[in-house]
């Protein structure tokens, strides 16, 4: 009987690291939001990998990884216009804004940065299956999410009004996260996966106009 105690529990243990996400010969958890950040920029081929095989909770996601990051662009872009202002298009000068506006344009910049999250990664689950692909919404949160990595890390740069560009740059780079990360983690083949991503990033450049055109009107 005490073997048979023994052996249950062992099992047990197994299952409870497989649902986690882990595997019996090692242990895949749940990384920090800084190791995992950094893993996405400098080795997105290993990280996207890694991505695929974990087992994660859409709100664990949403908690502990995109709504922290998605407020660097608010927070930043609030206080970039309190302390310069609003730069004058095409030039270097800038025009003093209310601190109500301020307020609206950081408070709008946030929920739009997660409506786009979460728009962005239905529409890549509800894709995949026209391409050979998995629909599943976990999945397709986990490529709108991390992917959309350099793109709130980007965001630190609305703080000074003449450096706003460059935060275009870091966005690029989401796209590039996007064609690496699609096939591995929506299981699309090969063949059709440039397909995929082709109409993917059409997506998130309409939803990127468009957000781009409501923060305009403030």
């Amino acid at each position: 009987m005490i073997e048979m105690g023994v052996d249950i529990y062992e099992h047990c243990h197994n299952l409870q690291r497989a649902y986690l996400g882990g595997r019996p010969e090692g242990e895949i958890s749940m990384e920090t939001m800084t190791s995992r950040v950094r893993g996405i920029l400098l080795e997105p081929r290993t990280t996207w990998k890694e991505i695929d095989g974990e087992f994660t909770k859409s709100g664990e996601l949403w908690g502990k990884y995109i709504i922290p990051l998605a407020a660097i662009g608010a927070i930043a872009s609030l206080v970039g216009l309190l302390i310069f202002g609003q730069r004058i298009a095409f030039t270097s000068l800038t025009n003093p804004v209310p601190l109500s506006t301020a307020i609206a344009r950081g408070v709008a910049t946030y929920v739009l940065s997660l409506l786009v999250v979460f728009v962005l990664s239905r529409m890549i689950s509800l894709l995949a299956p026209g391409f050979g692909g998995q629909r599943n919404d976990v999945q397709g949160l986990k490529v709108a999410a991390y992917a959309s990595t350099p793109h709130w890390i980007g965001g630190v740069f609305l703080l000074l009004p003449a450096l706003g560009p460059v935060s275009l740059i870091f966005s690029l780079y989401s796209l590039l996260l996007l064609y690496i990360g699609l096939p591995i983690v929506m299981k699309v083949p090969k063949d059709r996966a440039m397909g995929y991503t082709a109409v993917v990033i059409i997506v998130w450049l309409v939803v990127f106009l468009i957000d781009w055109a409501i923060l305009t009107a403030f």
